[in-house]
């Protein structure tokens, strides 16, 4: 695992809460004066930071049907910044943050952390194309690495989503995963996120184990991880991006649960004092 994961999160098997935001101006759904959408971003952020959750991620999740970043317009991107400004400052620069723009929207994840002063972004397409629903998703490790050395981000960390949800991988189907993540690993990304099917679906725990002692960086669970199953990835993988199961009905559209969160919280406390 890299130096720089481990430095960043001070816990063993930190989890990325999510803060799914509201449909942002530009976006079919938006219904909401953009205020009303800071304020709940900003109230999700808060009750992560006050249940001890180890770090937060920001996502565009409600500007569905998702456009990829060649299409969204420059309203997109000064939006989330202003999120991310408002939910840094509120919760400080003690927790980890960071950001995904949907879809595709990594180079302006990347200056969205740049200006907000975020520590990761998650990046979607990084090694080998695929078909998702929004589009054809091709690879941009070369123009990402690219576009952080220019603006002197390098502080910001990539993780990459490999066999990404809601995507066919049948143009790669004879690539396999550990020869995907391999790549991931051959072209500098900072750790790999593995998913179920869509999301909320549990990732496979034979495959995150498959990858466990033939990659070196760091394994994110990135979907259906829940107070339930998370013996199951707490000694395979790395992290956990949850988001879904801290809802109230288990949806990615429900409201957070703070219960839900400090009870998962304590639970994975628990495994951490035995450590």
């Amino acid at each position: 695992m890299s130096s720089c994961f481990r430095n960043l999160f001070a816990n063993k098997f930190p989890i990325i809460g999510m803060v799914h935001v509201e449909a942002l101006p530009g976006s079919p759904f938006c219904k909401r004066d953009f205020n009303a959408t800071i304020d709940k971003a900003v109230q999700e952020a808060k009750v992560y930071a006050d249940n001890g959750i180890d770090a937060i991620m920001i996502e565009n999740m409600y500007d569905i049907p998702y456009v990829q970043s060649r299409y969204f317009g420059p309203e997109t991107v000064a939006c989330m910044a202003r999120i991310a400004t408002v939910i840094r400052e509120t919760i400080g620069d003690n927790i980890p943050c960071g950001i995904q723009i949907l879809a595709c929207g990594n180079k302006e994840a990347l200056a969205v952390a740049k200006a907000c002063n975020l520590n990761f972004i998650r990046a979607e397409g990084y090694v080998f194309s695929h078909v998702a629903d929004e589009g054809f998703t091709d690879a941009d490790a070369g123009q990402i690495l690219r576009y952080r050395k220019h603006i002197n981000a390098e502080n910001i960390q990539i993780f990459t989503d490999i066999k990404k949800k809601h995507s066919s991988h049948a143009i790669t189907n004879d690539v396999s995963l550990l020869e995907t993540a391999k790549a991931a690993e051959y072209f500098r990304s900072d750790g790999i996120v593995l998913t179920g099917s869509s999301t909320g679906c549990e990732t496979n725990v034979e495959e995150v184990g498959s990858l466990k002692s033939e990659v070196l960086l760091p394994l994110i669970v990135g979907s259906g991880v829940t107070i339930d199953n998370i013996s199951k990835y707490w000694n395979l993988a790395d992290a956990a991006i949850v988001g879904s199961h801290f809802k109230k009905d288990g949806h990615w559209k429900g409201e957070l649960s703070e219960t839900k969160v400090r009870s998962f919280i304590e639970k994975l406390d628990g495994f951490r004092s035995k450590v």
